[in-house]
């Protein structure tokens, strides 16, 4: 027996997949989401929405005064050469809060190819954008590109998380061959206030397994809150954490948490009780199903 990212198997999972034979074309999929909310007496409402190709935007009964978006992939998955784009804006002294179906899902993809993801939220002032997006999970074999770029007024409020699962555990896989680039950039008043940026390439088991960087663990989540006030959460947020988990105040108005975790129940074991905090428990609904 072999132990392979926290995993004692027996053997390989049983999975394979056929190769393309040259001069094959992979179907690409593209899509694109642009959503804005005003502020009203009765609480945030859509002022804007455009949603074209493998992209759509859902909106439940709102519970509150904010206006919630989910975002769908109808395409199923991204893998090499699918292009998505999603835009989301918060006008002045509005509540937009942004979502997923369910998890997101980056699958094989051919050589030379790589799926783009570009995620773009803005925040106006006396506003408040959510980004809170279900995990995205990468299959053996993935090649992914995503970036999230953030724009806010000088008092408005961002609260973002990014899960991500390496593998399917429930299945036997191991990422041994994958690509993955994820790049975060929150300015204010075009200062940058935040930079990040994660690159994992060739096998991700293996780097995963090694003491400074996950332990063994195969799922992670980056979560940043920046808004005025931020700093009244960091000892209720150290609280909930594991040993595996950390809460950093970067600054007054900038609450920076990292989280390693055995696989995504233990993942979002933790990451539900700290978003339910911060958004005053109203975390969408999409969440516990």
């Amino acid at each position: 027996m072999k132990k392979r990212c926290g995993l004692v198997q027996e053997r390989e999972a049983a999975i394979t997949y056929q190769a393309f034979s040259a001069g094959t074309t992979q179907p690409r999929a593209m899509g694109r989401i642009a959503v804005a909310a005003k502020a009203t007496a009765r609480g945030s409402v859509l002022q804007d929405l455009h949603q074209a190709g493998a992209m759509k935007a859902l909106f439940p009964r709102p519970r509150g005064p904010a206006l919630d978006v989910i975002s769908i992939n109808s395409a199923g998955g991204i893998t090499g050469g699918d292009r998505f784009r999603l835009e989301a804006r918060a006008g002045a002294g509005a509540h937009l809060r942004v979502t997923t179906q369910a998890a997101e899902r980056a699958y094989r993809a051919q050589p030379g190819e790589t799926g783009q993801v570009r995620n773009l939220v803005s925040a106006g002032p006396g506003a408040r954008a959510e980004w809170l997006p279900q995990e995205t999970i990468l299959y053996d074999g993935a090649a992914l590109d995503r970036r999230l770029d953030v724009e806010l007024a000088g008092d408005a409020a961002f609260l973002m998380v990014e899960p991500l699962v390496f593998g399917r555990l429930a299945m036997g896989e191991a990422l041994t061959d994958a690509r993955f680039r994820d790049r975060i950039s929150i300015r204010r008043e075009g200062v940058p206030v935040y930079r990040d940026g994660l690159g994992l390439t060739g096998d991700i088991c293996a780097h995963l397994g090694r003491r400074g960087v996950a332990g063994g663990g195969v799922a992670m989540a980056s979560m940043v809150l920046a808004a005025p006030g931020a700093e009244a959460h960091l000892a209720p947020l150290r609280a909930l954490m594991p040993r595996t988990g950390g809460v950093s105040l970067i600054r007054p108005d900038l609450l920076v948490l990292r989280l390693v975790a055995a696989d995504g129940y233990a993942l979002r074991k933790t990451l539900v009780p700290v978003l339910t905090r911060l958004t005053d428990n109203a975390l969408p609904r999409s969440w516990m199903t």
